[in-house]
């Protein structure tokens, strides 16, 4: 049901305008929300009100209405003046409070109808009924963004991000844990991957500027429908798992740059070990240093050009060399070669993926 403070509010900017006092009560009596302490009417009156057949009644100066939820009595609303403006301000209220009524389980409505649209809780015939009835526009170009922000009941990177992503634009968001926001975001049918990308950056970098949090964004690929929205929730939620295992130093990654992450995310476990067990044929691959491990990840970042590495990295052409076959000889794989460089590259995902796992007690 709709706040008691939002009732407060609404009937003070009318007692500003109107100057006519409103009270607000529930079925039983109890006051909601008033404009004065003044009313001296007991409570049995506007119960006895709130059970009775009449839509109106004005009892000592008083004009009471029903405000109706449903076709049911929500409230019942009194107005009082020295004139007689009492009850057309009353009537005035009533429709203003019903209305919030409407918006506020409007809004409701919305986030249980995507929170279950996303997690594939829907019949298709209840998405097009219910899309129809909360005036979701069925047949519209939609991404999912996922945020991470790894703060636990923390609602100031909600609002923020309401501010930020309007429901008048098509835009919604919602959550289904603690730690997550989802974006579902409306775009234009041609919208490029770099405007994807930007909208992603520029989350990251508001939060940061103006929250100070650190947060990471995935996303999915653009669906043309409703129903297909939970396909690019499904593909945003293993874009951010791929991320922290293969690619931590980005705070956004798209499921479309998933590349070969992708495919051995999807391996399973016993296929991963007997892969590392062929390639390097029982060698410890698990303890490799940092300095050879940034080493390899220069070299490949140059595309196997050992003088370009070299410079990057301040050593001398031969101290690069002699890492290289340090790490040959440990594991039999030449990586100045495309096919050696490949399956190391390969192997070494293999292994941060089945740490990744160990870490979770897969």
């Amino acid at each position: 049901m709709i706040s008691n403070q939002i009732i407060q509010t609404s009937i003070d900017e009318l007692r500003a305008i109107t100057k006519v006092d409103i009270y607000v009560y529930d079925q039983d009596g109890g006051r909601i929300a008033a404009t004065s302490d003044d009313m001296t009417l007991s409570r049995d009156i506007i119960v006895s009100f709130a059970v009775s057949p009449a839509d109106s009644q004005v009892v000592s100066g008083y004009h009471f209405l029903k405000i109706l939820d449903d076709g049911e009595v929500a409230y019942v609303l009194a107005a009082h003046s020295q004139n007689d403006d009492a009850y057309m301000v009353a009537k005035i209220a009533v429709s203003q409070i019903q209305n919030l009524i409407i918006a506020y389980k409007e809004r409701f409505d919305r986030n249980n109808f995507f929170q279950n649209l996303i997690l594939d809780n829907l019949l298709l015939v209840d998405i097009y009924n219910r899309a129809q009835k909360l005036h979701i526009e069925v047949e519209s170009p939609r991404i999912v963004y996922l945020i991470e922000t790894k703060l636990e009941k923390d609602n100031s990177a909600m609002e923020m991000l309401k501010g930020l992503f309007s429901n008048q634009n098509g835009d919604f968001i919602t959550a289904v844990d603690e730690k997550n926001i989802i974006l579902i975001k409306s775009v234009e049918r041609d919208e490029s991957p770099a405007a994807l990308e930007q909208t992603a950056r520029m989350i990251v970098d508001m939060m940061s500027s103006e929250a100070m949090m650190n947060v990471h964004v995935s996303y999915g690929t653009v669906v043309r429908e409703l129903r297909e929205v939970s396909k690019s929730y499904k593909e945003a939620t293993m874009a951010m798992d791929v991320g922290r295992i293969f690619y931590a130093e980005r705070s956004v990654i798209a499921y479309s740059t998933l590349g070969i992450g992708r495919l051995i995310y999807q391996l399973p476990v016993n296929l991963c070990r007997i892969f590392i067990e062929e390639i390097f044929d029982g060698n410890q691959v698990y303890d490799i240093d940092d300095e050879t491990l940034t080493t390899i990840n220069k070299f490949f970042e140059n595309n196997l050009n050992v003088s370009e590495t070299s410079r990057q990295l301040f050593i001398h052409r031969n101290t690069l060399v002699y890492r290289i076959e340090k790490l040959q000889k440990a594991t039999g794989l030449d990586i100045r070669t495309f096919d050696d460089a490949l399956t190391f590259k390969i192997a070494m995902m293999v292994v941060n993926y089945m740490k990744y796992l160990d870490s979770i007690d897969y």
